[in-house]
Order: structure tokens, then C-alpha cells, then sequence
């Protein structure tokens, strides 16, 4: 893998591991604005699914979202580590990384647009829905450039 490759790679992962990282002790922690946002969600959802599903979104969504986000930041972290020992499994652990980090925000994204949720959660100005945005596009990008382009651009 080329140096550009390999900083470009590795760039991208960092930010989806910035943001995802970062938000960790909000979720973990029961902060009150992680609570005003899966309690939003999951009141919502009471009113189209059963009551368990919507109270289980309130009590354990954000543990489940943190875990899957951690979960990410370490495949990732794991791409970032073999790229640079020359590993070859490195470019499919960001593959995987991508691809969870889409589907997660493709989630966030879905909450703040078609939910009570909206865009503009807890005075923020929108930051919370342009980090998902971000990483909804960079991850669906680099999952394609890598599916599509990877394969194609080796022979």
C-alpha cells in the first residue's frame, strides 16, 4: 500500500474514531443530555412499537450504541495498526470499520430526520447531525472506494 493510501486510510478512521471515542462517556455515563436523546427516541418509538421495545431503547440504547461504536473504533484502530506492520488483513479491518461506522450512523442520521428528535438536539446548533452526516458519507465512501475501487486498482 502507498503512503497516500495509508494516510488516507488512516486520516478517515481517525475521525470516525474521534467522534465515536469522544461520545463514550456520554453514553456510559447516563449524562442527561444522552438520556434527553434515547428518551426522545424511545418514547417515540412506544408510539409505533410495543412499550418494551421503546423503554428498552430508553434504558439501553445508548450502552448498545457505545458498545457497537467501540467495537468500531478498535476494527479500525486495528486497521491503522496493521497498515503500518505491513499486515494483510489491515485493509479489510477498515473495510469492516467503514461499513459499521455507515449502518450506526445511518441509524443517527434516520433518529434526526424522521423522529422528534431532530436536528438541532440539546442547544448544539446541529453539530451531533453533521458529525453523523460526516460519518455516514465518509465511511459509505471509503467502504465503496475499497469494495469497488481495491480490488480493481491492485491488478
Amino acid at each position: 500500500m502507498n503512503i497516500a493510501k495509508k494516510v488516507f486510510y488512516t486520516l478517515s478512521s481517525v475521525w470516525i474514531m474521534y467522534i465515536f471515542l469522544g461520545s463514550l462517556p456520554y453514553k456510559f455515563s447516563g449524562h442527561e443530555h444522552t438520556q434527553n436523546i434515547f428518551g426522545t427516541i424511545g418514547d417515540w418509538m412506544m408510539d409505533i412499537f410495543p412499550r418494551f421495545i421503546g423503554q428498552g431503547f430508553v434504558d439501553y440504547g445508548a450502552y448498545i450504541i457505545g458498545w457497537a461504536e467501540l467495537v468500531v473504533s478498535l476494527v479500525l484502530l486495528a486497521g491503522i495498526i496493521g497498515i503500518f506492520m505491513k499486515k494483510a488483513y489491515a485493509e479489510k479491518m477498515f473495510a469492516f470499520g467503514w461499513l459499521g461506522a455507515s449502518l450506526i450512523m445511518l441509524g443517527a442520521v434516520f433518529f434526526h430526520l424522521f423522529t422528534p428528535l431532530g436536528i438541532e438536539v440539546n442547544g448544539d446548533g446541529g453539530s451531533l447531525f453533521r458529525a453523523a452526516v460526516s460519518i455516514l458519507i465518509l465511511g459509505s465512501v471509503m467502504f465503496k472506494i475499497y469494495f469497488f475501487c481495491g480490488k480493481c486498482c491492485k491488478k
